[in-house]
């Protein structure tokens, strides 16, 4: 097949994998144009990444929620319970942020189960136990910030997780050495993945792309890690939270793509009948995806408050709703049993570029808000389109 063929033929069959980045790419070029120059400045792109880390970090949680055909609304303010309680810790008990924050995750994963131990083992739907807890996180929070309302935070280890930028070594040319050796790192282990991928399935006679088609995608991303990479090298390097997101986003693509229990989240979300006749405990996986999207609550919970460098009473508000604006952006089905972690990632930093350059604009908050409804309409009517194509 000739090369523009086949790679017309991949986009049209891959739409939903390919449809987010091209929407980014769009709305990234057109808020450049527009602002001439000052939406892709290093100084924006790095804030911009920063304030989605949060917000990213629970959309790869929300993702494999909605794979298994559940919603958690509870997650914001759990996130922001928990990061009070995080605060509580540092401040008032004396706890070093090295315990404070393993012991935040483990509150997280607890609260998480809770809301599993309703949907699995009660049969309570999702949407009502999810709501029962984001009323009981929201009073929770009030109480532990009722007496000054905010909790400054004064641990500068704990605050440069969401302030902090991880180390220059040197400058070369003004850029930061070190994260220019991250962004290196990062291009290598995707090209060792995918070229491992690719082996594995010529091995066992799977269909692949051409080689032309494959090294146009590899040379495509990779050119797109160097130019995030260099971007952000011009400014401060990489943060902390763009640190922690990665990681997560590498353990969560491997436990979903590369594992077992992977497999078998997806084969719940696809068909959990069929999935429990064949041997899987659908109330194990939704135990499993509960406790993980708890845990991720606490971790953006220690994210926000580290960036705020303090509790507030209204952390953690509309959280949930932008995590599952930006897994529906970035390819999950409503449908259940469709949908990636790096999607989910590309979905956050699609809303959040939006708000972004439509905040460098001067756009009011009342048509932002408008504006960012309508990209979620699209993208879910873009999933029920797609899904009657291929039916």
């Amino acid at each position: 097949m000739p090369f523009y063929q086949e790679a017309k033929s991949l986009i049209k069959h891959n739409i939903r994998d390919y449809g987010m980045y091209i929407a980014l790419f769009i709305i990234m070029a057109t808020f450049s144009i527009m602002t001439d120059g000052l939406f892709m400045s290093s100084r924006n792109i790095s804030n911009l990444i920063d304030a989605t880390g949060y917000i990213a970090v629970l959309a790869v949680g929300m993702t494999l929620v909605i794979v298994i055909r559940h919603i958690d609304l509870s997650v914001g303010f759990a996130a922001g319970f928990l990061g009070a309680i995080t605060a509580v810790l540092l401040t008032q008990a004396g706890v070093p942020f090295y315990w404070t924050i393993p012991i935040i995750l483990v509150l997280g994963i607890v609260v998480g189960l809770f809301n599993g131990l309703l949907v699995a083992q009660f049969g309570i739907p999702s949407f009502v136990a999810s709501l029962a807890g984001m009323l009981i996180f929201r009073g929770a929070l009030l109480r532990v910030t009722e007496k000054t309302g905010t909790i400054i935070i004064k641990d500068d280890h704990f605050n440069a997780i969401g302030n902090g930028f991880i180390p220059a070594i040197a400058k070369v040319n003004g850029l930061n050495l070190l994260s220019l050796i991250v962004g290196a790192v990062i291009i290598v282990i995707y090209l060792y993945s995918e070229l491992s991928k690719r082996s594995s399935k010529l091995k066992y006679q799977f269909e692949v792309i051409s080689k032309p088609i494959f090294a146009v995608k590899l040379i495509f991303v990779s050119a797109i890690i160097a130019y995030i990479t260099w971007i952000l090298a011009g400014y401060n390097g990489f943060s902390w939270t763009v640190i922690v997101v990665l990681l997560v986003v590498v353990v969560y693509h491997f436990l979903t793509s590369s594992t077992v229990l992977g497999r078998h989240i997806y084969a719940v979300g696809s068909n959990p009948e069929a999935a429990n006749l064949s041997g899987i405990s659908v109330k194990k996986i939704t135990y499993i995806v509960f406790g993980s999207m708890g845990m991720l609550s606490a971790l953006s919970g220690i994210l926000f408050t580290a960036r705020l460098q303090s509790a507030t009473t209204t952390a953690g508000t509309l959280f949930e709703l932008d995590a599952i604006a930006a897994a529906y952006v970035g390819g999950v089905s409503a449908a259940g049993g469709v949908g990636k972690v790096t999607g989910s990632i590309i979905g956050a930093i699609v809303m959040a570029s939006l708000s972004s350059g439509m905040n460098l604009l001067g756009i009011g908050i009342s048509y932002q808000y408008m504006i960012r409804g309508a990209v979620l309409a699209i993208a879910v009517i873009f999933d029920v389109v797609t899904r009657k194509k291929r039916a």
